[in-house]
């Protein structure tokens, strides 16, 4: 009997986040079972003792290239028949992960955009909620430019508010990391943004579609829901 293809998750950037990727697949694997065996296989690295991403892409801290290549080839001899990455800032190092193993990989920036430029035609200006290294790279801006829309992004104190808010996240504290990442998402809004990226997998943890007066882009969960299809494609 054909199965789907087993997605290998390299996580642990953060915890909290690999968690809330692995949920959602599970709702877009369950929408598409009949039974309990009929949902996908997921063998998950979760190793959070990886380099910070952010000080590698500031050139103060070593680089998490090497640990992606090593999580990559582990999961392939695992089984993997497919690599994820939900981490936004780790994208940076994706290279790594490509020439570490010949196994498909969904990119989860390019994802994500792609689903604002063929969901939200008429938007021309696209907030990003991005921590500091994914910005420095220039990650979503230059997706998002390819595809001829505008990023929105924090001005400084704004990022710096929303990284000591993803930091909240990240050590547990979801209340203050909520109010730190509204207000962050609302400066852009008054900025003109016409829709927000959770161009971080904290964000998701703490806001939802219904807290923003624009439509929020869950990147999370466009890489499950992408992860689901193209595993299930195969049979």
């Amino acid at each position: 009997m054909d199965v789907p293809l087993t997605i290998g998750v390299l996580g642990g950037m953060g915890p909290a986040a690999t968690i809330d990727f692995m949920t959602k697949v599970l709702r877009h694997s369950q929408a598409g079972a009949a039974r309990e065996q009929d949902n996908v296989r997921l063998i998950v690295d979760s190793n959070p003792a990886l380099p910070d991403r952010n000080a590698a892409i500031a050139g103060t801290g070593p680089s998490p290239g090497p640990g992606l290549a090593a999580m990559a080839r582990g999961l392939e001899a695992a089984g993997a028949q497919l690599l994820v990455m939900p981490c936004n800032a780790a994208h940076a190092f994706a290279d790594a992960v490509l020439e570490a193993t010949s196994l498909p990989f969904l990119h989860l920036v390019d994802e994500t955009v792609s689903v604002v430029a063929n969901d939200y035609r008429s938007a021309r200006r696209i907030g990003v909620l991005a921590v500091n290294g994914a910005a420095q790279a220039r990650l979503y801006e230059r997706a998002l430019q390819a595809k001829e829309l505008l990023p929105v992004v924090p001005d400084q104190p704004a990022r710096a508010a929303f990284m000591e808010a993803i930091w909240q996240i990240k050590a547990g504290d979801l209340a203050a990391g909520r109010a730190g990442v509204i207000g962050t998402a609302n400066r852009l809004i008054e900025a003109g943004a016409e829709v927000i990226i959770a161009g971080c997998t904290e964000v998701p943890l703490v806001i939802g579609a219904d807290d923003l007066a624009v439509p929020l882009i869950d990147s999370t969960d466009v890489l499950a829901r992408r992860a689901v299809a193209f595993a299930r494609s195969v049979i």
